[in-house]
Parts: C-alpha cells; structure tokens; sequence
C-alpha cells in the first residue's frame, strides 16, 4: 500500500516538548535531527530514577531547541540553558531498565528543579552502555534505543487520529491533536488503525519494522501546549481500544531501525507499507 509521511517529530529530552521538523536522519536508535537524537536526554530525581509527564504533566511546557552546542533548554520564564554533559556516568533507571546517563550540569538541574519544584537533574545517554531492545518483539536484530519507554521509533496513522476524534465529537468532546501521542513518525494512507497489521514500512532507503502496540497512560490526557490534565482521549479509546493481552490501551505501533541507518526521510515521501497478513 503506497502511503506518505505527513509529519515526524524528535523528542531530545525525554518528556519535555518535541521538535517538528520537515526532514529527520535515521540512527540505529531511531530518528535525530542535526546530531540531535531522538530522547538522547532525559530527567531523573535524586534516585537517579527517570521523571516524566506521568507524575509531571508541567514538564510539556519545557520547550528544547537544537543548537550547534547540542540542546538548549528552555523553562517557561527563565533563559535558554545549554546542558553540558560531564565526561563521568551515573546510573540511571527508565522502567525496570538500568542505563547510565552522564550529568547535564548544575545549570539545566537549577532551571529543572526551580520550575518543577523537585530536586532533578539532566542527563545525557551514555553510549558505552547500549540499551537492547526487548529480543521478544525484536527478536535477534540487536535493536537499540535511548531513553525511549522501550524501543527506538514510534509510528501512528492520520486515519487513526480521524477515527478517535469522530468518536470524540460524537459524544461533544472536542477533538485531541496528534502531539497528545509523541510520535516520531506520521503516516496518511493507511485506513484507521491498519498500522496495528502493519509489518515493514519502507520510505527510501529506510525500513522501519513495526514490532509491538504501544500501550497508552495518562500523558495522553495533558494538553502538550499547557501541561493541564483531563480524563480525554483515554477514556474514549478505553471503550474500544483495549488490549487484554497487553492490559492496556492501544494507539500507535513501536518500530525498530531495519535499515536505512544514516539515511534521511522528510515529510512528504513516499511510504511502502507491507502487512502481516
């Protein structure tokens, strides 16, 4: 089925406000723009436990900018601040995952916990201890990912979005933009949910492999813009999309890099999207 790319965000820290550029390159841990990889950053407590939108929906309204430097962050109300990674790593957890970050600096952990009102720090994805991705979805492709939840590219379909907000203004809800989801990838072409049998999707010299449902939480119900909370649309997918295998509620595919690593796809391109059955 041909398809095309309709949109492609890069998330740099994990939970704070993604980027929506027209072109993205591929890395073996998803998708980057100008060096800048796709949640390479992420907030941890004094734990050195990861922190999201779950327990901290304000953490949508911390804008992230690419920069020559790397990152800049910028809190609502404070300067933009240049996080720095240290040269020596801590131990990080994201889930039951241990992982290693290096320290962002004192700056980035001031403007953080300042904002949020909680003691956090910033930091940066250590390479020298690559993070597998789970061998029961990726089998033995040796797929890797940052601080993503689990895997490496997150892929959903406009139709899906269409469908969901049907039903929302069905019911005299109105409807929720896409950003509620974080995406990387977007695809328009494929009917509502079709990328659940989605098996590959090639675009160019990319093929992305489609591997597990992504299960979906309460960051779905915070309004990206202003970090305020409700209970849609996660009600309204509860009534229709719930996986019992899974416990939870489906939108969206995680994908992993089948190949295409260094090479770039923009919005627009064409989309070849392969099933399962």
């Amino acid at each position: 089925m041909r398809c095309t790319v309709s949109a492609l965000h890069v998330y740099p820290v994990k939970s704070c406000r993604g980027i929506s550029p027209g072109r993205v390159t591929l890395t073996p841990h998803g998708v980057a723009l100008d060096g800048v990889r796709d949640r390479e950053w992420m907030i941890v407590d004094t734990h050195g436990r990861f922190v999201t939108q779950r327990e901290l929906p304000r953490l949508a309204t911390i804008d992230v900018r690419a920069t020559d430097a790397g990152i800049a962050l910028c809190v609502p109300g404070g300067d933009p601040v240049v996080p720095v990674a240290s040269e020596a790593a801590v131990d990080v957890t994201v889930w039951h995952a241990s992982v290693r970050g290096c320290d962002g600096g004192d700056a980035a952990a001031s403007a953080l916990s300042d904002y949020l009102g909680r003691k956090l720090r910033l930091v940066r994805f250590d390479d020298t201890k690559p993070r597998l991705v789970n061998p029961d979805y990726a089998g033995t492709t040796g797929a890797t990912t940052l601080y993503a939840d689990g895997y490496p590219v997150l892929v959903t379909g406009e139709a899906s979005l269409d469908d969901l907000n049907t039903r929302l203004d069905s019911r005299g809800i109105a409807g929720v933009p896409m950003d509620r989801f974080r995406p990387n990838v977007v695809v328009d072409g494929l009917d509502a949910f079709d990328e659940d049998h989605v098996d590959t999707l090639a675009i160019g010299d990319v093929v992305l492999k489609l591997v597990k449902p992504c299960t979906r939480c309460e960051i779905t119900t915070t309004d990206q813009r202003t970090g305020r909370r409700s209970d849609e649309p996660l009600r309204t997918l509860a009534s229709y999309r719930h996986d019992d295998r899974l416990a939870g509620i489906r939108f969206g595919m995680n994908a992993i890099v089948l190949r295409g690593e260094g090479s770039s796809i923009g919005v627009g391109d064409a989309v070849e999207a392969t099933f399962r059955f």
